[in-house]
């Protein structure tokens, strides 16, 4: 195993290069592939850094609101089984809307930063 450069450090090299050297060259019809290409780089490298530690806060508060621990992958599907059969949760509940919000949150921090904290995040409704 190699120590450095770390495998998220090679991914931004490598956006680097796309976004400054090759889509400046790249012919008008590959530079939107270019551009997708440096942004997957991006995002790989921003799930490596962020993604372990967002997936156990996630276990964390999934497991708080569902009253026991496991993993965020046993627990998301647990939650999906209650919501489907109605047997927990009513809707505008404070508690699950915020646990969802916040790894909801997380997983934008990834996937699209600037929008996990935006204040255009949908809010549900509360009766």
């Amino acid at each position: 195993m190699q120590d450095q450069p770390a495998a998220a450090r090679l991914l931004e090299a490598v956006a680097d290069t796309l976004e400054t050297r090759v889509l400046p060259a790249a012919d008008p019809e590959l530079r939107h592939e270019v551009r997708v290409a440096a942004s997957l780089c991006r995002i790989v490298q921003r799930e490596i850094t962020l993604d372990p530690e967002s997936d156990v806060r996630a276990a964390e508060a999934l497991g708080t609101l569902l009253g026991h621990a496991g993993t965020s992958r046993e627990l998301w599907a647990e939650l999906a089984t209650r919501l489907d059969g109605e047997t927990v949760f009513v809707p505008g509940d404070e508690a699950t809307r915020a646990v969802l919000l916040s790894i909801v949150c997380d997983k934008l921090a990834v996937a699209k930063p600037g929008y996990d904290h935006s204040a255009e995040l949908p809010r549900p409704e509360t009766r």
